[in-house]
């Protein structure tokens, strides 16, 4: 029975309700999950150095939860397609074609191409004889999950038939000998653990489910001989990344086993970065790690103690020796470069705890100075130098005249104080950056790559002893070397893995991650 003209009007108005009602929920989410990008990028920008590793917590949850809404609206989403009809109209599949702006598929992927042929008999008239008039193209991204497979060496055994010499192939060598993993499934388990950060244990139960058992204390076996075997390519790394005039240096705690005392202690794993690409250097970009069972000076002095120049560095005191003078020709080995992002740090947080004016003004000068350093990235050092002279030096003067200014008339025990003084005791190596154009305002590099180190840890829990952090340290500096240089960490390992013990010894730069030159 139809419907009678008011109920029509009725259900249309409770449709227009019903939609308008879902449109502003729909609304409502999508400005709060800018909210939460927003959020995010701020917590992000933030995550430097020690300190700020508390705030991983709180980023991995609002992440989470940004997941979660975008799921929900991709739910939501679907069910409403499903329950619309199909579309028909050309303007219909028109709209739906235009509303797929996405970014085309990479072409270096392999491509698989599916032909599917329509009925061979016409619905209408049933005849048979057809003419192409077009193609209707669609591309899908997929993924191929790795496998496992087995790789059997034959060397037939050949007998001369005129003196009965048998002749036969030598065996390839292998990554390690009487051993059974190739070079791709050592390259594997290198990169889940120090690149995916993936601890031996689980990589043991994902194996399993592909049918294969490798037990745990077999895989800490293989990480152990690949360690020994690239050893020396890490050694070259640290010559090279000590080289540098200007280099960048921190360290970061990690829990080792202490069976003797049946607990955990607290070892170091230390950086230091060659990174030169800021002032346009061609020089490739490098990060060396050791591994050392405290954070006595002496673990700094000895890490750097090849290095002549500037070092880009926090204000831990185990570097201090490194800056004093020859007593006779009172030559340094290098000179401090401080760090703007820690020197800032303290004055944020006590901006955020009483919303000072004075402090609001200092961080307001000090992000000028950021803005600076932003528009001349990657720039040649004499242009860089320039700007910085420009801009930057009168800056520094106000900022110097504004901390001097609020510190006369504050109390010396408050936190603001302290966080002036931090700056006023060493502005002589914040400001030493202006006066040189290779130099940088911060030591994010070295930030940048203690950081996947702290991801590690967290998976981690603790290493297992000295010695794991000494293999970590190696393991490290060629996984985050080839990272720095665009290179694809488990085509790199696998291919020198393959090589390195065949390879001159006298050749081993040859294989270092700028200079490598993958097989065909």
């Amino acid at each position: 029975m139809p419907l009678a003209a008011p109920d029509v009007l009725a259900e249309l108005e409770a449709l227009r309700a019903l939609t308008a009602q879902l449109q502003a929920e729909l609304y409502a989410k999508n400005l709060y999950i800018e909210k939460l990008k927003a959020q995010l990028a701020s917590l992000k920008r933030a995550r430097f150095g020690r300190s700020s590793e508390k705030l991983d917590h709180l980023i991995e949850q609002l992440e989470l939860a940004i997941a979660d809404l975008e799921e929900s609206e991709a739910h939501t989403n679907i069910e409403r397609t499903a329950a619309r009809p199909i579309a028909s109209s050309p303007s219909a599949v028109a709209t739906a074609k235009s509303s797929l702006g996405r970014k085309p598929l990479p072409a270096h992927l392999p491509c698989e191409t599916i032909v599917h042929e329509p009925d061979c008999t016409c619905p209408n008239c049933g005849g048979s004889v057809f003419s192409t008039i077009g193609t209707d193209e669609r591309e899908v991204l997929e993924y191929v999950p790795s496998h496992f497979k087995r790789v059997v060496h034959l060397r037939p055994k050949l007998s001369c038939r005129t003196c009965e010499t048998i002749v036969q192939a030598p065996m390839p060598s292998l990554p390690i000998e009487r051993g059974r993993p190739g070079p791709n499934l050592l390259a594997h388990v290198l990169v889940s653990k120090y690149c995916d950060h993936l601890p031996l244990h689980r990589q043991s139960d994902i194996y399993a489910r592909e049918g294969v058992d490798l037990d745990r204390s077999t895989l800490a076996g293989w990480v152990g001989a690949m360690a020994a075997l690239l050893q020396i390519l890490s050694d070259r790394i640290g010559t090279h990344a000590r080289a540098g005039e200007m280099v960048h240096a921190d360290d970061t705690p990690i829990p080792v086993l202490d069976p003797g005392r049946g607990q955990t202690k607290t070892g170091r794993l230390w950086t230091v970065v060659r990174d030169e690409r800021s002032w346009g250097s061609a020089v490739p970009p490098a990060a060396f790690y050791a591994y050392s069972p405290d954070r006595k000076g002496e673990r700094a002095q000895h890490l750097l103690s090849p290095c002549r120049g500037f070092l880009h560095a926090d204000a831990y005191a185990g570097f201090d020796k490194l800056y004093v003078g020859h007593p006779l020709t009172g030559d340094t080995r290098l000179i401090q470069v401080a760090c703007w992002a820690h020197a800032r740090r303290d004055l944020y947080n006590e901006f955020l705890r009483n919303r000072s004016p004075s402090a609001e003004r200092a961080l307001d000068l000090i992000s000028d100075l950021f803005a600076v350093e932003t528009g001349i990235n990657g720039l040649d050092p004499e242009t860089r130098l320039a700007a910085r002279l420009a801009r930057s030096v009168p800056l520094l003067e106000i900022l110097k005249s504004h901390l001097d200014t609020t510190l006369a008339r504050i109390s010396g025990k408050s936190e603001l104080a302290k966080a002036i003084r931090y700056m006023t005791s060493r502005w002589k190596a914040l400001t030493v950056y202006a006066t040189d154009g290779r130099l940088e305002m911060s030591n994010n590099a070295a930030e940048r790559a203690i950081r996947p180190l702290a991801l590690g840890r967290k998976n981690y829990l603790f290493s297992g002893s000295d010695a794991s952090g000494d293999r970590a340290a190696v393991i490290y500096t060629i996984v985050e070397t080839c990272k720095m240089n665009g290179i694809n960490p488990q085509a790199y390992l696998a291919d020198v893995i393959e090589r390195i013990a065949d390879h001159p010894a006298n050749r081993v730069d040859e294989l270092l991650p700028w200079n490598w030159t993958p097989r065909s």
